[in-house]
């Protein structure tokens, strides 16, 4: 009987799913974020060449 209270208890407890959906929301923010840092990354190493090379010539 005891084991049925816990499970009820652990069932009804909403704070384990709120740090779950945390976690689940800050993975997807930090893959979002890395992809956009690299597509970033890329094309202003490309823009930062071009000027460089421009501005020996």
């Amino acid at each position: 009987m005891k084991v049925m209270k816990a499970i009820n208890r652990l069932w009804a407890e909403e704070s384990g799913q709120d740090v779950a959906e945390y976690a689940v929301m800050l993975a997807v923010i930090l893959v979002i974020v890395i992809g956009t840092v690299r597509l970033i990354g890329g094309n202003a190493n490309n823009v930062f060449s071009q000027v460089g090379t421009q501005m020996t010539q």
